[in-house]
């Protein structure tokens, strides 16, 4: 889930080389073939049952008193959708201290990422080569709040909230956020990152059009 919206370069001190801009570090991107993919990945009109929004970052762990989305609070949720929501949250957190080596490393051979106003990439080594931030200076982390099981119960989708942090050529702290979606695939009895999606929060409105503050 690469860094989510506007290209960002950082300092030159804060990494060995200029940040790549391909827009700011995995930009979860656009997700306009929303529908096509989930069909591609889940057979139609057999998707498993929706999930309610999650209200605070999702853990590794399910039954965390910040995790929303568990059998405590939510009875009728099926243990299918649970494990998908318990992955996400350890690929979530597995980033925050790994960075991009580690957002890669969740992904299939054919694994496909969608970032705004990029190409695809296609395939887990151009993946690797364009997820090279450096957590200590770009951080990215991302909560579930719903997800899909497939009928087979070796394919489904997460869907959430990310956050990024960085700061740009000029030191001054610039912060992302958006939404993600997240398709997942078994691969040798292990789950893989499928497709990666994202697309920045909507501005405020009326941010375009404001004057310069004296």
């Amino acid at each position: 889930m690469v860094a989510k919206g506007c290209t960002l370069v950082l300092t030159a001190s804060a990494h060995s080389q200029p940040f790549r801009k391909y827009n700011f570090p995995m930009h979860r991107a656009m997700i306009t073939r929303l529908f096509l993919a989930t069909a591609l990945l889940l057979p139609a009109g057999v998707l498993a049952q929706n999930t309610p929004a999650a209200t605070a970052p999702a853990p590794g762990d399910p039954l965390s008193s910040q995790f929303k989305i568990n059998p405590v609070t939510t009875p009728t949720i099926s243990p299918s959708t649970l494990e998908l929501i318990k992955l996400e949250g350890q690929f979530s957190d597995s980033v925050v201290q790994g960075g991009g080596k580690a957002f890669a490393s969740w992904f299939a051979d054919d694994g496909v990422t969608l970032n705004n106003g990029k190409p695809a990439v296609l395939g887990l080594t151009a993946i690797a080569a364009a997820a090279n931030w450096d957590p200590k200076t770009y951080q990215l982390s991302w909560y579930a709040e719903g997800a899909q099981m497939g009928p087979s119960g070796d394919t489904g989708f997460t869907w959430g909230h990310y956050d990024a942090h960085a700061h740009d050529a000029k030191g001054q702290p610039v912060t992302l956020s958006g939404r993600y979606i997240t398709f997942w695939k078994k691969v040798a009895g292990k789950w893989k990152v499928a497709l990666d999606a994202s697309a920045e929060d909507a501005p405020v409105a009326g941010d375009c059009c404001k004057l310069p503050t004296p």
